[in-house]
């Protein structure tokens, strides 16, 4: 089994990180990839880092757009893979024989996904997420929180529709619940699969992200039973703090 996989980055500004991804996409052994990046037309010298690349870049896009989710859906629509996946700018694949080992697992899904590995701007490793990745992943999965990360996931193109542009910090839960919601098999890939990069959130943001998720999970759950999640997910982070800060102490 050989589909081709499109990955797709967004990028914008971010000279000190770009290369990395880039790298980590075209240094895979896996060669049946169709690389797509989508440029904010950067001015701090990201563009002429991904222009050094073209030979390995099957679609750039570098204009203005109206935020992430503007510029992710760009990238869909140019997307021609079987499957796709998300490797935004910081972010990596976890190994070069990362996409080899999803796509040699020899079962046809139509949701391959794993586990995340963060690190921060010196590519330390913080570990894995907080929200481990379930065994069994379903499109009830992110009812406790978002359980797998958009770099871990790859989805079968057919599947997915645009991001909701009315979302403008967490319109991926949405668009993952949406194609889980279609498909007929997942499979997790054992191990880790992704790297993620740990940025950092102005507090009005953050809230902005957290009602956008309640939001979300209310549509996809219903109110009451979100209300009552949420409660597990406030109980589950203050005993992972608490936990921490007794093994830090």
């Amino acid at each position: 089994m050989n589909p081709t996989l499109s990955v797709i980055t967004v990028v914008y500004n971010n000279v000190r990180d770009i290369e990395r991804t880039i790298r980590s996409v075209v240094n895979q052994t896996y060669t049946n990839i169709e690389y797509i990046v989508i440029d904010g037309q950067s001015t701090d010298g990201t563009l002429e880092i991904i222009k050094s690349y073209s030979s390995r870049i099957k679609k750039l896009v570098s204009e203005p757009d109206k935020g992430i989710y503007d510029a992710m859906n760009k990238g869909l629509n140019l997307a021609t893979g079987e499957y796709v996946i998300f490797m935004n700018s910081g972010d990596e694949f976890y190994a070069n024989d990362t996409v080899a080992r999803v796509f040699g697992t020899s079962e046809d899904a139509d949701l391959y996904y794993g586990e995340t590995e963060m690190v921060d701007a010196e590519r330390n490793s913080l570990g894995q997420r907080r929200h481990k990745a379930p065994e069994n992943f379903t499109w009830r999965s992110f009812k406790y929180g978002m359980s797998v990360s958009h770099q871990a996931i790859y989805i079968r193109r057919s599947l997915v529709a645009p991001y909701d542009s009315k979302y403008q910090l967490s319109a991926d839960i949405d668009w993952i619940i949406g194609a889980a919601k279609k498909a007929r098999k997942i499979v997790k890939v054992e191990g880790y699969v992704a790297k993620y990069l740990v940025g950092g959130m102005s507090k009005a943001r953050h809230r902005q992200s957290l009602q956008e998720r309640f939001d979300i999970m209310r549509k996809h759950y219903g109110l009451l039973p979100t209300v009552l999640n949420h409660a597990v997910i406030a109980f589950n982070l203050a005993w992972y703090r608490l936990k921490n800060k007794r093994t830090n102490d």
